[in-house]
């Protein structure tokens, strides 16, 4: 009925989604259940009553995910083998790397040494030739909507059609407009240079693998593009996944290394030049207009430009009470609007494609330390003139001006 600060925007991306794949299903002869209710309350008793003889989940590195998991390990019947498998990543998380990883540079060569066995086409599923032996039920998708206990006032958005079939066609666009560029344009907000994958890569619409296998058909035409998108949507997502699977606070300042810690104590009492509150930074009623228009784009639109996501949550530490203040206010903002949130690449990079973001944006984590400075200390620092200078400023700005 509910997962963390997830909204009506999430669930209704899921659902419909799910029933792409419950259509999909019929095709196939294979049985789609849906079960309402927590999967430790409703799973084991299924798993019983239809005499079930193995069971298979995916992973994922956040505790919630993982107490789900040992919830229902607990309660299934012992002579019921339970399968977990990563298809989450293309190098399962565990296989990677047995600890967490200090960097991109410390991960990189692992992931790349082990991707020739992982990195390879799906068999194909084809039409079940027995029938079901239990056959499904017929979904009651509205008696689904609802069962849940989410807030409904954060909307669908328009550009993004949730299902495999929408997110494939993204694929296919980006492959097509948008490849050429993103080695060069990436990090300009103005630019159409990005996949736009996320949120079909988050609800497990679209694969990783599969979005890798398309467009490294490319790379003699685009090899700067293609690696640069190896680097972001293999290296660095998988960093992430690391990061939360073996940090247990990688939610928290306690993550973070020790020097940012200490650090970022050090200038805990620093005068700060704005505090904002969490109102007025959700409503982007800040005095930065730049800062306004990011934060409007993620309300409006379920997504944020990954360049400006770093430039996002370092101003929310500059502006809050405290860096403990400024990663709780990061998260909820990210996991309440954006399409992908409630993700391991939103608490270390808040997108799924680029690194940027809350732990690396407040805590410094997978960087170094700067010269030292007000507020962030040794933590990277980020401002408006230095945005200015990157790309058009006032171009954003005026696309996203808030509308009263």
């Amino acid at each position: 009925p509910k997962f963390l600060d997830a909204t009506i925007r999430h669930y209704r991306f899921m659902l419909r989604g799910l029933q792409e794949v419950a259509e999909e299903c019929a095709e196939l002869n294979i049985s789609f259940h849906l079960l309402l209710g927590y999967a430790k309350d409703v799973l084991p008793t299924f798993v019983v009553e239809h005499g079930v003889g193995g069971l298979v989940t995916d992973f994922s590195p956040l505790r919630l995910p993982r107490q789900w998991v040992e919830d229902v390990r607990e309660r299934l019947p012992e002579d019921v083998p339970f399968a977990q498998v990563d298809a989450h990543n293309i190098v399962p998380c565990w296989v990677a790397s047995p600890k967490q990883e200090y960097s991109a540079r410390t991960i990189r060569g692992k992931i790349h040494a082990q991707l020739p066995e992982f990195l390879t086409e799906f068999p194909p599923v084809v039409r079940h030739p027995h029938p079901p032996s239990c056959p499904a039920e017929p979904i009651a998708w509205e008696a689904c909507y609802s069962s849940l206990q989410v807030d409904h006032t954060v909307k669908e958005v328009e550009w993004a059609t949730p299902g495999t079939a929408a997110g494939m066609a993204v694929l296919k666009s980006f492959i097509g407009e948008r490849l050429k560029s993103f080695s060069t344009h990436r990090n300009d907000p103005n630019k159409a240079a990005l996949s736009n994958l996320s949120p079909w890569l988050h609800f497990g619409q679209v694969s990783t693998q599969r979005a890798i296998l398309e467009v490294q058909k490319h790379r003699r035409n685009y090899k700067d593009s293609v690696d640069a998108f190896v680097e972001e949507a293999v290296v660095r997502r998988e960093l992430a996944e690391n990061f939360c699977y073996y940090n247990e606070n990688y939610d928290s300042v306690q993550g973070a290394y020790d020097w940012a810690q200490t650090t970022l104590k050090l200038h805990a009492k620093d005068k700060r030049p704005y505090l904002y509150s969490l109102q007025e930074l959700e409503q982007g009623t800040t005095h930065d207009p730049l800062w306004n228009a990011a934060q409007l784009q993620m309300v409006r639109e379920g997504k944020m430009h990954g360049f400006l996501r770093m430039y996002w949550a370092k101003k929310i530490l500059e502006w809050t009470h405290s860096p403990e203040e400024a990663l709780q206010f990061a998260i909820y903002l990210n996991d309440r609007y954006e399409l992908d949130g409630r993700d391991p690449n939103g608490y270390l990079t808040l997108v799924s494609l680029c690194l940027a973001g809350c732990l690396w944006s407040i805590c410094g984590i997978h960087d170094q330390g700067w010269a030292e400075r007000p507020i962030f200390g040794k933590i990277r620092y980020m401002n408006y003139a230095g945005c200015k200078r990157k790309f058009d400023v006032d171009q954003f700005e005026r696309r996203y001006a808030p509308t009263h």
